[in-house]
């Protein structure tokens, strides 16, 4: 056998030792990152939206309040109340309206005499409690829901002398969205509806000047549409 090495490749040889150091070279210069690289953040995972049952309701309008100025004749019979009972405040006092309607309203309409003996002068009593008697006895119920009072305004005022004593009066308009429905015995309505319906009343609050008086100082003396 022939060792002679005249015909041995010596040169791929070479080419090749020398391609494979390039390879490891590259390769270790590639693979070595440089500086401080930023890790991969993770992909935030989808949040689930807000599941909702029905149809969102619109947030309730604020409420109105509307007091005449100073100025005007209202406004200085007003100045007069307060100068007369020091806790008196025409903004707050519609404050109070604002409560003293809702509980009225739903009073009457669930027939809660007592609570409308606190909150109505006494010919108003009368009134408020001859038309819940009759209604009884007709065997109608009825279903009333204050949704919201849009505004209060004081259109008048005044003060009156009545058997030696002297009685504050306030006429305020009130405008508020409501359902009012009213039923008979076999559950039919007879008036009103059960849908939102706005409604304008003129209530008339009363309160006598000057003595110190157990629960609500102001108090309902007469209702109508306004």
């Amino acid at each position: 056998m022939d060792f002679s090495f005249d015909h041995f490749p010596f040169d791929l040889v070479l080419f090749g030792l020398i391609a494979a150091f390039l390879a490891l070279r590259l390769r270790s210069i590639l693979g070595t990152r440089v500086g401080a690289e930023p890790r991969p953040q993770p992909m935030p995972a989808p949040r689930p939206g807000p599941v909702i049952e029905g149809r969102p309701e619109a947030p309730a309008p604020l409420t109105d309040y509307d007091v005449p100025a100073p100025e005007t004749r209202v406004g200085q019979v007003l100045a007069e109340i307060a100068r007369r009972e020091r806790d008196f405040v025409p903004a707050q006092f519609l404050k109070g309206v604002e409560a003293s309607f809702q509980q009225i309203v739903l009073a009457f309409a669930a027939g809660d005499v007592a609570m409308l003996r606190e909150r109505l002068t006494a010919n108003a009593m009368t009134a408020f409690e001859g038309a819940i008697r009759s209604r009884e006895q007709l065997g109608e119920t009825q279903k009333a829901e204050v949704r919201a009072v849009t505004s209060l305004a004081i259109v008048d005022a005044a003060i009156e002398e009545r058997d030696g004593a002297a009685h504050a009066r306030i006429d305020v308009r009130i405008v508020s969205d409501q359902i009012s429905l009213t039923l008979d015995k076999d559950g039919q309505p007879v008036s009103g509806t059960d849908s939102v319906t706005e409604f304008s009343d003129l209530w008339t609050f009363e309160r006598l000047l000057g003595v110190t008086i157990t629960g609500a100082a102001w108090r309902l003396a007469a209702s109508r549409s306004a």
